[in-house]
């Protein structure tokens, strides 16, 4: 059966083995922003596991990728040419 659940961000921590409650992800976030020339995948942050999931599940165009998409975006926030 496929899954076709829209998943939240909470969902994709909790898939990555990182804490998972909303103020822990949004501390992850604050204190994880990636360069404008890094993509969430290769974030140094991330194990090999982690990584090869966000690229698998990109490529793909999983039901993960929104949640990846926005995860992405926000650990770029900072970093946005003005």
């Amino acid at each position: 059966m496929l899954d076709n659940a829209e998943h939240t961000m909470n969902d994709l921590f909790t898939q990555l083995g990182l804490p998972n409650s909303d103020s822990e992800i949004d501390a992850f976030i604050k204190n994880n922003q990636l360069p404008e020339n890094v993509t969430l995948a290769d974030a140094p942050f991330l194990d090999e596991q982690q990584s090869m999931f966000i690229r698998e599940e990109w490529k793909l165009d999983a039901v993960w990728s929104l949640v990846i998409d926005e995860l992405n975006a926000r650990l770029h926030e900072e970093n946005k040419p003005a």
